[in-house]
């Protein structure tokens, strides 16, 4: 793997930190030390503080997630949940309220928030207060179930909600310094250490999560009980333990030891959020072996079961992946939690191993598999994710095309929050070489050095523009590496040295890397190629053969009808990869927004047709307004297919 040994002390506030033992070619950079002050990603973190955050509170006082937590802690009344009333109540509905409480913890962490703080105060003591004496937290076993303790590990999410309180804690604890949280998750993993670890009967839960929270909490506090706890569970994975159930074995993960299992399979979340935990097992225990298990399935998932999106998971009964290939655009359901998911796995595995790949999976999955998930306002969300909706159709809830203020299973809502509060930390990394700049965006950061600080600015108008400029504003005295990501998507790469005439023409370089002896002020700019791109989806997707999608830059596109002439229905328009396209503004949008232009046919019943200039819009920015149709793969012309 070409593993290097992390940094002393690198990401100290960071959500996934490996200890200076572990397997990694990267360190992390702390929360505190990347600001991101402006630009594209600005405008939707502040979105996510300002509203999003906030509304999502008033959600959990509406869904009676908050109501739940007190009658554990005591209060009378009755247990409630969204799905009762379809005779579903899900048994995991404090998770809702440990993402909520990572999100504020990552956000205070960047800026005092009154507001937030006071309401995260009071949502905090009442998790203290539904604790039971014996470290045991979970409303709806303690309200609705009492006695059945770990009963039903397979679908009863115990543990995967003390992972989520787990995650929860930590993020408190090194973003703010607050240990109230990580009092409560300690004493939780300790009770089911007792039940679960050496010594205990053996159990694994059904959805995967609680290994890489058990991994960080290990971390947190230097108790190696919790990570030999998370191997423990990763070793028993694939045994038997949760029976065949509804769906077989596969569907979480049971099929086959881990070290063993060659494909993804199964729900996709679970499968992720497994592979998460088991290459923090990995990096922790220097087990070679897993982690080339986890690397194996994750580069035949992105070459077989990946959309364009980034978006995971073709298939709606049993929320999984399908076989290789089975890439429907129309029935995908390509859920928000598995695209956080793939971006948590893609991270850790970029820490672990260096590949640029892996950035790579970041930017598409979080521009156009995450972002399509909350609406531009922040108040409405996606929970699955499909590539086309077509004009006349079922109009079933889920694939509506409508974006929900939230849902009987909330799952993506408050993750969406979590992940945009924690999204500074997926962008650069530090290693005893120097800076790498995964991601780009507007702001600063700051990598501490034995001899010294480097800070470095950062500008760009990405993704609507592929320029961005890196200053040094501060360094050490010795020579240093700075290395720039050229995403794959690029066809080539201009390095410009500050203001001379030195220009590097790279076209098929992944990082550049730039070392000398720097010099506040010194600066870089890349320019990456945006050029409009029509892109073939291969011959195995059948789904989508004879089509073509259009991307520039980072972002994926998609026609919706309200950029169609009146009256036009957008299964009769054909798109000429062949013909010119351009990059337009779309202020209708956002201000800033790039939308494209191509050429188009809509063609008759009778077979005659006539010539259109279509419009698209980024995916993400798909069902901001009036909702009718919307595709991302459009057929070619009949006589070209």
């Amino acid at each position: 793997m070409n593993a290097r040994r992390v940094l002393s002390g690198a990401g100290l506030d960071a959500a996934v930190r490996p200890t200076p033992s572990a397997i990694s070619r990267f360190a992390p950079i702390g929360a505190r030390d990347i600001r991101v002050t402006g630009g594209f990603w600005g405008e939707r973190l502040r979105t996510n503080r300002e509203r999003t955050i906030p509304y999502g509170l008033e959600q959990l006082r509406l869904a009676g997630n908050l109501a739940n937590l007190k009658l554990a802690a005591g209060a009378h009344g009755r247990y409630r949940a969204l799905g009762e009333s379809a005779g579903t109540i899900f048994p995991f509905l404090d998770t809702d309220v440990y993402k909520w409480l990572e999100a504020v913890g990552w956000e205070l962490g960047r800026a005092p928030d009154r507001v937030l703080n006071d309401a995260a105060d009071d949502v905090i003591a009442l998790v203290e207060r539904a604790q039971r004496d014996d470290g045991y937290l979970n409303s709806y076993v303690q309200v609705v179930a009492p006695g059945r303790e770990y009963d039903d590990l397979a679908w009863g999410h115990e543990l995967y909600s003390f992972g989520h309180l787990i995650q929860a804690a930590i993020a408190w604890q090194r973003a703010v310094g607050d240990d109230r949280l990580l009092r409560v998750a300690t004493r939780a993993a300790d009770a089911v250490d007792r039940e679960l670890g050496p010594g205990g009967r053996d159990g694994i839960d059904g959805h995967p999560e609680v290994e890489m929270a058990l991994v960080e909490l290990y971390r947190a506090t230097g108790e190696r009980r919790y990570l030999e706890l998370a191997a423990r569970m990763i070793d028993l994975r694939g045994h038997g333990l949760l029976g065949i159930g509804r769906y077989g074995s596969a569907y979480w993960q049971d099929h086959a030891p881990v070290r063993e299992a060659r494909t993804v399979t199964g729900h996709a979340v679970r499968q992720l959020y497994l592979d998460c935990g088991a290459v923090d097992v990995a990096t922790e225990l220097g087990d070679g072996q897993l982690l080339e298990a986890v690397v194996r399935r994750w580069h035949d998932m992105m070459e077989t079961r990946t959309y364009l999106t980034g978006g995971l998971g073709s298939r709606h009964r049993d929320e999984a992946f399908g076989d290789p290939y089975e890439l429907p655009p129309d029935q995908a359901y390509a859920e928000t939690c598995a695209s956080i998911a793939s971006v948590m796995l893609a991270w850790r595995l970029l820490l672990a191993t260096g590949d640029p790949a892996h950035a790579d999976a970041i930017e598409r999955t979080a521009f156009n598999g995450v972002l399509p998930g909350l609406s531009l306002e922040g108040t409405d969300f996606f929970y699955v994710n499909a590539l086309q909706r077509r004009t006349e159709r079922v109009d079933e809830d889920e694939r509506s095309g409508t974006r929900k203020p939230w849902f009987a299973c909330a799952c993506c809502p408050p993750n969406v929050m979590r992940f945009l509060s924690s999204w500074q930390q997926y962008l650069a990394t530090t290693d005893a070489g120097g800076v790498q700049l995964h991601q780009f965006f507007t702001g600063e950061l700051t990598a501490e050095r034995a001899s010294g600080s480097i800070r470095i600015s950062t500008a760009t108008g990405y993704p609507w523009d592929g320029a961005v400029t890196v200053t040094i504003l501060e360094t050490p005295v010795e020579p240093w590496t700075l290395s720039l990501r050229v995403p794959a998507w690029s066809g080539s790469a201009t390095l410009r040295n500050g203001t001379t005439e030195a220009v590097t023409m790279l076209p098929r370089a992944r990082m550049i890397e730039e070392t000398r002896r720097w010099q506040a002020g010194d600066a870089l700019t890349l320019e990456l190629d945006t050029a409009v791109r029509a892109i073939d989806p291969g011959r195995y997707v059948d789904a989508v053969r004879g089509c073509v999608a259009l991307e520039r830059g980072p972002l994926v596109y998609c026609i919706e009808t309200a950029d169609l002439p009146a009256g036009t229905v957008l299964e009769d328009v054909e798109l000429d990869p062949s013909g010119a396209t351009a990059a337009v503004a779309r202020r209708d949008l956002s201000p800033t927004a790039i939308g494209v232009t191509a050429a188009g046919l809509i063609r008759s019943e009778t077979g005659d047709h006539r010539e259109i200039e279509l419009n698209a819009i980024p995916y993400f920015t798909w069902a901001n307004r009036t909702v009718e149709a919307m595709r991302v793969w459009i057929p070619r012309p009949a006589d070209e297919s």
